[in-house]
């Protein structure tokens, strides 16, 4: 074989490899979507919508909020964070983003949804998850973490401590 042939073998070879990683780590570490659900009527004065990615962990800060809200006379909608575009903040008294840092970057439907509603940003709460913790939108005031078990607990309570205020409030829609 001449060289040309070894070179081109090598760097097919090498392609292949890559190909093989990139689709076992999105298979691995990719997001489930989220089925949309409600609780509560629609009809009531204060709404959440939490919108997230799926995953175990945030699952169960996603019931862990459900749980905290679900008595209260506040209607709640789950929905997956592609859909975010048809979400209008002035429609819902609160709003929490729950992803994943993905690729050093936030997932595009998230930033498009941060930067077009800027102007109801006190209605937002964004908590990010990343491998170490610390990754986050600029100018995003986000909790910030590791989506491991042990830190559920204190990202909802971090989360309920941040949404509380925008849910007590008699009615802050069109604001």
């Amino acid at each position: 074989m001449n060289r040309l042939k070894k070179i081109a073998l090598l760097v097919l070879f090498i392609l292949g490899l890559l190909i093989m990683f990139g689709t076992w780590y999105k298979f691995k570490y990719s997001m489930d979507k989220v089925v949309s659900s409600t609780i509560n009527s629609p009809e009531l004065e204060r709404s959440l919508v939490i919108a997230t990615q799926g995953s175990e962990f945030k699952n169960a800060v996603t019931n862990n909020i459900v749980n905290e809200y679900e008595n209260d006379s506040i209607f709640i909608r789950i929905i997956d964070i592609s859909n975010l575009t048809e979400i209008d903040p002035k429609d819902h008294s609160a709003i929490i983003l729950i992803h994943t840092w993905e690729n050093w970057r936030p997932p595009m439907s998230i930033k498009e949804f941060v930067d077009r509603t800027i102007d109801h940003k006190d209605k937002i709460v964004v908590m990010t998850t990343s491998g170490e913790g610390s990754s986050k939108m600029k100018n995003v005031d986000a909790i910030t973490g590791e989506s491991i078990k042990d830190n559920v607990i204190p990202f909802t309570e971090r989360a309920i401590e941040r949404l509380s205020p925008l849910l007590s409030k008699s009615s802050n829609l069109n604001q």
